[in-house]
């Protein structure tokens, strides 16, 4: 057996970076951005008025002053001409600044007579202006690699950026092994059951940016894992769900050897999930996870998205830690990393019951996993543990 460390070192060295595409802004949310982009213009691109009010200068801005407005400054519309003393602009928000004016004073603080205005509130010291390039200036880069989130692409629109260099969409083929599984809706015999584990992985696989292909359920023959591999030649990552272990219906690893696969590791000192495997298969990477529902899940948030982040460009790290208090006492780990369901609350964390790795509606009662080393001791309330969250 080897470390989680040392296998995901393995996991990483199998995860080559995908290719760079271009697309539309409009196709590029969640897409990882591949290389810098810089803005094609100033934002705003002139002083504009942050208020509905009236444009003048700051000097004149006094008290119960007088002025004449001279003309209006709409958004799309500006005012063509250069402020006098004495005189002032009816502007909106988002309107260009006339020029000579250095202050918006606020409607609120104005009454207007006819084409006449009297300052009749405080107008304070506040411009109510924004400067021209507050926001941003042309050539400002957005800064790759980064998951592009819906800040990131109004940021890009304002930049007049249409299109954007990103990382192809990497496609995990997901195979279930064993003549127990049946798929959602289908009515299983006396002896079956559902198979869970592919649409729990194929959720968290999108929720990361990837696309999941579900393939038929490979059946505990040698032929029919053959069959099913070979539907998945054409994915970026092969991922196998059960059959991993050494029993004599766990037929993965044996049929996938004598498919040519070149195997990186097998087996990892962790519960749940030490049945696992990686290697090749046809120049494809391949992750062989284990068959129990909470061992597949956990391995996917410690082995699996780490892997595709990797392969999206954004960097080989294990999945993100946070150090938190413990609401709860902790028995003695054994020998094995132990990734224990756990429930954040309140900025505290507690195990989450029972920790069999068959029990799916415990792992849905959590938020996060307690990360325990190899012979770590007793824990007592109120000691800071490693935390992984879940999403």
């Amino acid at each position: 057996m080897i470390t989680v460390s040392d296998a995901l070192d393995a996991l990483f060295a199998l995860a080559d970076p995908l290719p760079v595409e271009t697309v539309p802004l409009r196709a590029a949310s969640g897409r990882v951005l591949a290389g810098p982009v810089t803005a094609k213009r100033t934002q705003p691109p002139f002083a504009a008025s942050s208020m509905d009010g009236y444009a003048l200068k700051a000097v004149e801005a006094d008290l119960h002053a007088q002025f004449k407005i001279v003309g209006e400054s709409a958004a799309g519309h500006r005012w063509n001409g250069a402020l006098k003393p004495g005189q002032t602009v009816r502007i909106f928000t988002g309107a260009p600044v006339p020029e000579g004016a250095d202050k918006v004073v606020i409607q609120e603080d104005v009454t207007r007579s006819g084409d006449m205005i009297s300052i009749s509130g405080d107008p304070g010291p506040k411009d109510n202006i924004r400067p021209a390039g507050v926001d941003f200036s042309a050539g400002t880069r957005m800064e790759a690699p980064r998951r592009l989130s819906p800040g990131d692409i109004a940021l890009l629109a304002a930049m007049n950026i249409a299109e954007v260099p990103v990382r192809r969409v990497p496609v995990v083929a997901l195979i279930s092994n064993g003549d127990e599984l049946v798929v959602p809706g289908e009515t299983p015999g006396p002896d079956q059951i559902i198979a869970s584990n592919t649409y729990g992985l194929a959720a968290m696989l999108e929720g990361i940016g990837a696309h999941a292909r579900i393939l038929p359920i490979a059946r505990d023959t040698e032929a029919s894992l053959s069959t099913v591999f070979g539907l998945a030649r054409s994915a970026d990552l092969i991922v196998t769900i059960g059959g991993a272990s050494v029993g004599d219906h766990d037929l993965v690893g044996h049929v996938a050897a004598n498919l040519g696969m070149e195997q990186a590791f097998y087996k990892v000192a962790m519960r749940p999930g030490k049945p696992l495997m990686a290697g090749r298969l046809g120049g494809v990477p391949m992750l062989g996870l284990p068959g129990n529902p909470v061992s597949a899940m956990i391995c996917g948030t410690v082995f699996l998205a780490p892997m595709l982040n990797a392969m999206m460009g954004l960097g080989r790290a294990p999945a993100p830690r946070l150090a938190m208090p413990l609401d709860g006492a902790l028995p003695a780990n054994g020998p094995r990393e132990h990734y224990m369901r756990a429930v954040i609350t309140g900025g505290r964390v507690a195990d989450a019951g029972a920790q069999d790795s068959s029990l799916l509606s415990v792992l849905a009662l959590a938020n996060a996993l307690i990360v325990r080393p190899p012979h770590d001791p007793a824990r007592q309330m109120d000691e800071r543990v490693d935390v992984v969250p879940l999403s």
